[in-house]
């Protein structure tokens, strides 16, 4: 039995200061002709003062100096007749700064600018290693590409792989303290250094702080870091500074898709860089789980494809014949009849539609974390008789007894859409949002009726 969140025992630069311009030093004040004899003329003559050639204001008529300018005197201002001679040398023009003080002003700006820069510094390393990678806009805040590279009736897979191999990477994690003992495969997201791939690629490397490196279709290499990462969704955005140079892939729509429309699947299968696959949607909304035993909790309602896929090709892009992202590849089924990536193709492999890609990258990308919608009730997963999901329990204070869900209820429809059982039910209320009303059709004694709960959110 499972429930539709994970339970309890379930663990799943310097700031330079502008140069001080100095002081411009005082013009020397105009004057009049010297009235001294030119053999003894005084020590200081001041120029005149160039006016507009008009009578000075407030001199009465006949006075001797009407019409002329007058002269201008440093200390007493504008005067008429000779001269009064310079002002006393002891005394300092008014409003001089001391010489010294400049030196000064320019080694306390310079410092305080060095100091603040240094503490801002800080302060943003601070913060980017907190969350490397967030962005607050989430997705609007990057620069991804949503038009088609190619026309809508391109049959070339030859276009598809052209368009697309520069801008699928090669993953490379440690996995249980060997460097590089995980690989895998991602998709370039953006023009800012996203990369999006599968969770269970670089998991372990997370949680161990262990390195993780993007690889190119050159093979150029760039140190990433995981921004975060939802194991429900199975998805996981990586940061890479260095790598912001490389060409995001162009997002379509699986909502788009159409059985046995033609697909392509492009990735590292078993290491292989850069390996290029064809095939057909085989199925659409088809609710599956990876099976692996730290994923217990991972469903995705997959779009089906026989495009060979690899162990190795987990995280890669599944492409349309217009050169979108259509998907995540990130299971295949097994001659054993689980999921996971352990065998060799059988032709039926799983992807995550990009729609529940861009939902994740943008919380991600927003908080570092991802969340997904919950009812708070445990439903049975290990019968398949297609009737419906049947209710185990309901737990306390949650959506499902808000709404009047009870234990024994039998869920049949999800806002319309049929429910088979207990794994079509947790990835039938995953294709919605924390916070939406659904509604849900259920049987109680035999009678049909029909509830609405508004989903809660968990973080994983």
């Amino acid at each position: 039995m499972t429930q539709d969140e994970p339970r309890d025992d379930e663990s799943t630069q310097p700031l330079a200061a502008a140069p001080l311009a100095p002081l411009a030093p005082l013009a020397p004040p105009p004057s009049m002709p010297p009235s001294a004899p030119p053999s003894a003329p005084p020590s200081w003559v001041p120029p005149t003062v160039q006016s507009p050639p008009h009578r000075w204001p407030g001199l009465p008529p006949g006075s001797p100096y009407a019409g002329q300018q007058p002269a201008y005197d440093p200390t007493f201002g504008p005067t008429f007749g000779p001269p009064m001679g310079p002002p006393p040398r002891h005394l300092a023009p008014r409003g001089r700064v001391p010489g010294w003080l400049w030196p000064v002003v320019c080694v306390l700006a310079l410092t305080v600018g060095l100091v603040g820069g240094a503490l801002g510094g800080l302060a943003y390393e601070r913060i980017t290693d907190e969350q490397p990678g967030t962005v607050s806009g989430g997705l609007a805040d990057v620069d991804t590409v949503s038009e088609a590279p190619l026309a809508a009736d391109n049959g070339s897979i030859e276009e598809v792989a052209a368009r697309l191999l520069p801008s699928t990477v090669q993953i490379s994690a440690e996995y249980e303290g060997q460097r590089g003992g995980a690989t895998g495969s991602g998709f370039v997201l953006d023009r800012q250094g996203h990369v999006i791939t599968n969770n269970h690629v670089v998991a372990d490397a997370d949680e161990a702080k262990g390195p993780i490196e993007i690889v190119d279709q050159d093979g150029n290499r760039y140190p990433a870091t995981v921004v975060g990462r939802s194991a429900v969704y199975d998805l996981a955005v990586l940061f890479s500074p260095k790598a912001r140079g490389l060409t995001p892939a162009a997002l379509g729509a699986s909502q788009a898709l159409r059985v046995g429309e033609g697909v392509v699947a492009i990735g590292s299968p078993l290491g292989l860089s850069s390996t290029v696959t064809a095939g057909i949607v085989s199925a659409l909304h088809r609710p599956v789980t990876t099976g692996d035993a730290g994923n217990d909790s991972s469903y995705i309602n997959a779009v089906q494809t026989d495009a060979a896929i690899n162990p190795g090709n987990s995280g890669g892009p599944l492409v349309n014949l217009r050169g979108q992202v259509v998907g995540v590849n990130s299971a295949i089924a097994t001659t054993g009849g689980g999921l996971g990536g352990e065998a060799g193709n059988i032709g039926v492999g799983f992807a995550i539609p990009i729609e529940q890609v861009r939902v994740t990258a943008d919380q991600i990308l927003r908080t570092g974390e991802a969340e997904y919608p919950v009812i708070g009730a445990q439903v049975q997963t290990g019968q398949n008789d297609g009737h419906g999901a049947e209710v185990d329990s309901v737990l306390p204070d949650t959506p499902a007894e808000q709404g009047g869900l009870r234990e024994g209820d039998v869920i049949t429809e999800v806002e319309g859409e049929r429910v088979t059982d207990g794994i079509a039910l947790i990835v039938a209320i995953r294709a919605h949002q924390p916070g939406e009303t659904v509604e849900f059709t259920i049987v109680r004694d035999g009678q049909e009726r029909t509830i609405s709960l508004t989903l809660g959110a968990e973080t994983g």
